[in-house]
């Protein structure tokens, strides 16, 4: 079943149908998840230059 702990693994290549997960995964989807924000990072700064230079 899951839970809100389990919400970044499974939108970022692990699902639900494991309760327990090593500290080996845990460390490399948080890393995965890590680059995933910064690319969403630097999709935003893009859309608000952007945006500023429509104005």
């Amino acid at each position: 079943m899951c839970n809100r702990d389990h919400r970044m693994y499974r939108h970022h290549g692990m699902n639900c149908s494991r309760q327990f997960y090593t500290k080996e995964e845990k460390i490399e989807h948080l890393e995965e998840y890590k680059k995933w924000l910064e690319k969403e990072k630097i999709g935003v700064e893009e859309a608000i230059e952007e945006l500023k230079k429509a104005s």
